[in-house]
């Protein structure tokens, strides 16, 4: 599901309503503890809805916090028509 590497987030499986509390409290103490920026990892994501938006800006949040960024990569396509659809693409920090 999380798999928490150095300033590295992969994530794998749904990333949903059901699995959003999990995923952010997972990595809620290593966000913003590196002395580096973050990167989330969306490849191995297939099923996502708008609760992934949320948790990207959770995490961007927390980033902020100890002064860094998150940044995403690999996004799936559902989840950049989604932040298109809210007019928030520009917000995602997608590498």
């Amino acid at each position: 599901m999380i798999q928490i590497n150095g300033t590295s987030i992969e994530l794998e499986g749904p990333v949903t309503l059901e699995s959003f509390c999990q995923l952010r409290e997972l990595a809620k103490p290593h966000i913003g503890q590196a002395e580096s920026d973050w990167t989330v990892d969306w490849k191995n994501v297939k099923e996502v809805d708008s609760t992934a938006l949320a948790l990207i800006f959770a995490w961007q949040r927390e980033s902020a916090i100890h002064g860094k960024q998150t940044r995403n990569i690999h996004l799936p396509p559902n989840l950049k028509s989604l932040a298109e659809l809210y007019g928030i693409s520009d917000l995602i920090l997608a590498a």
